[in-house]
């Protein structure tokens, strides 16, 4: 099978990872891809965002399966132009992926499907907000409705700062605050068949101790030893089916990767969130405890035909991830800084641990930050604990001036 993987970051490259390890993968293509990318796939400049300009190169490179990574260019409608000439794609429509592109269009599926989430008001005045911000109180919670790379929610006790970020928005969605851990469950559907895949948790705060501003996400672990047994049926039968069931309701059937962000609340699990796309970094564990072939999963859902699929291969290792960061993420990065110790890592640490690119490029013989997320630090072991020490074991190898990254993904987890 030859595969065309559309993206550049640290998730397209654990999905190219797992492609490129599939002995059913004939030949691996990603666009516009990264440095790192580059050692297991052939890349190829493409707008990213341009669906006709992406159908070209699949139809040009004899591509069997499309796969979209990231969510704008699903939003941009690029999965509708491939599948148009006639390429299997693993990603969902326009239409379906704005369940991602519109928190207000969520809401209402869920509202539909009988799905558990926050109450919420979405508000387009300044009237509005205030009357919504009175009525939840503190601590506040303000989602931009439209797509903001992770960046677009703020949570605070800071009313001013509520404020102020939702009338920078020009449609908000005002919610209730919900308590309680936080679960990532992913879920591959063909629109009509829902396969979930191992729960993970991540960390979205730059600091540690879970302090400083929102971010895409700075480190990842599976599997998650203090969730019930029990969370992924209960999510399935509670939140996932239902929502693919009322999309196909509706006439917007969703094939592709449903990613469902839990809060394990008091009052039982509510969603936070729907995306419509593999998140980063929760990728790069739940893939490196996945042994079952990639290719063949994805392309049953790309085809309809995920009831044919037989049940997933698990490790029972552990997985983390630890994102390094450049200098001033998440406000405007800088870039350009030569990266030092990937080959030290690749030479001492693998195979248990290994470094999948996300804002990096070439210059000349160097490979440099071109990004705010550089790198994603991935390490497997027994438990938790071992899996840590191997990660943060390589992340000390890794030399990129001003860089930043959390030391304390997983601790609580792993300590317990």
């Amino acid at each position: 099978m030859k595969v065309l993987v559309i993206g550049g970051g640290a998730r397209e490259h654990a999905l190219c990872r797992s492609l490129s390890l599939d002995p059913d993968v004939t030949a691996l293509h990603c666009a516009p891809g990264n440095a790192g990318i580059a050692e297991v796939a052939e890349l190829h400049p493409v707008d990213q965002l341009d669906g006709e300009a992406v159908a070209r190169l699949a139809t040009g490179l004899g591509a069997e399966l499309v796969v979209v990574g990231p969510e704008a260019p699903l939003v941009a409608g690029v999965a509708d132009a491939v599948r148009a000439v006639g390429i299997p794609v693993f990603g969902p429509s326009r239409e379906a992926a704005q369940l991602e592109g519109s928190k207000a269009f969520a809401k209402d599926v869920m509202a539909g499907a009988g799905v558990p989430t926050a109450r919420s008001y979405v508000c387009t005045t300044p009237e509005e907000i205030d009357e919504a911000l009175d009525a939840f109180g503190a601590p506040y919670v303000v989602k931009d409705d439209g797509l903001a790379a992770g960046k677009g929610v703020v949570v605070t006790d800071d009313l001013a700062r509520a404020r102020a970020h939702a009338l920078a928005c020009d449609r908000v969605v005002i919610e209730e605050f919900l308590d309680g851990p936080e679960v990532s469950l992913f879920a591959i559907t063909d629109g009509v068949t829902v396969l979930p895949l191992k729960p993970a948790q991540d960390f979205k705060r730059a600091l540690d101790g879970d302090e400083g501003p929102n971010t895409g996400g700075m480190g990842a672990y599976s599997p998650l030893p203090w969730a019930d047994p029990k969370l992924v049926d209960e999510v399935l039968a509670t939140v996932l089916q239902p929502t693919v069931d009322e999309l196909r309701r509706r006439g917007t059937p969703f094939s592709g990767l449903l990613y469902a962000g839990l809060a394990i609340t008091s009052r039982g699990v509510r969603v936070i969130e729907f995306n419509a796309r593999f998140g980063d970094p929760e990728t790069q564990v739940v893939l490196a405890r996945l042994k079952t072939p990639l290719a063949g999963v994805l392309l049953n859902s790309a085809n309809g035909t995920l009831d044919d699929q037989a049940p997933l291969s698990w490790s029972d290792d552990a997985a983390v991830t630890v994102v390094i960061a450049s200098h001033n993420y998440p406000d405007t990065p800088r870039t350009g800084d030569p990266i030092e110790g990937l080959d030290e890592v690749a030479e001492k640490d693998a195979p248990h641990a290994y470094v999948l690119h996300a804002g990096t490029k070439r210059d000349g013989d160097a490979v440099v930050s071109a990004g705010g997320r550089v790198l994603s630090v991935t390490a497997t072991g027994t438990d938790l604990a071992q899996a840590r020490e191997r990660a943060y074991a390589a992340v000390g190898r890794i030399r990129l001036d001003g860089s930043q990254h959390r030391t304390d993904i997983a601790r609580k987890a792993a300590e317990a």
